[in-house]
């Protein structure tokens, strides 16, 4: 049994090639594959990262579309509901215009009351169906003029009016809703020529207040 000398350690033996040992060899490749999996995992989370923006970017133009196609059918819908119903008037409007002549006829009838029996039951069912079917008379004596509205057959001046007005209806005007299919053919009267502008209630009340001062 040897004796250890006093103030000397073992040291490992190291190969006279001055290589390391084995096991500095895996210790060293341990290291080395504990850093690769590192370096390879900041790579995939970010070409994840990457493919999620990809996927956002992508998702958001799809649902730009998708409400932009939206609104085109319903702009679509909208246009042929208007349609439908603009081509609906029209029809409906020439027809009743076909039958404005018979109304008249049977207006006038009526006027010299001859309007009886079977003739009678005749007309007023045609006069309810054109009424439900939107058809409007419109007319009376005594209205104010509207060229919007009136044709002006016949022309005239009189002392009782103070603007253009309706005096005579010759014939009735219809309406299907705001759409005229025809004017009211009517006469009209103006004021007179020169005739003094009737006097206000204020007028009226210094006159009466001047004479009260004489």
């Amino acid at each position: 049994m040897s004796e250890e000398t006093p103030g000397f350690e073992e040291k490992p033996e190291v190969p006279a090639d001055g290589t390391p040992d084995a096991s500095q060899a895996a210790d060293s490749a341990d290291q080395a594959e504990q850093a690769a999996p590192a370096g390879e995992a900041n790579a995939n989370d970010t070409a994840l990262l990457a493919q999620l923006d990809q996927a956002r970017t992508a998702l958001a133009e799809r649902t730009a579309d998708l409400q932009r196609l939206q609104a085109e059918y319903q702009n679509y819908r909208r246009r042929v509901e208007r349609d439908r119903v603009t081509v609906k008037e029209i029809a409906v409007a020439s027809l009743l215009t076909e039958l404005l002549p018979t109304l008249d006829d049977i207006g006038r009838a009526r006027e010299h009351n001859e309007l009886v029996g079977g003739f009678k039951s005749v007309a007023e069912a045609l006069e309810t169906v054109v009424a439900k079917m939107g058809l409007m008379q419109f007319g009376k004596e005594g209205e104010p003029f509207d060229p919007t509205i009136h044709e002006a057959l016949m022309h005239s001046y009189a002392p009782d009016v103070t603007e253009t007005t309706c005096v005579a209806i010759l014939q009735p005007g219809y309406r299907i809703g705001e759409r005229t299919i025809r004017p009211a053919r009517v006469a009209v009267a103006e004021p007179q020529p020169g005739a003094a502008a009737p006097k206000s209630e204020d007028s009226e009340e210094s006159d009466d207040t001047k004479k009260d001062s004489e």
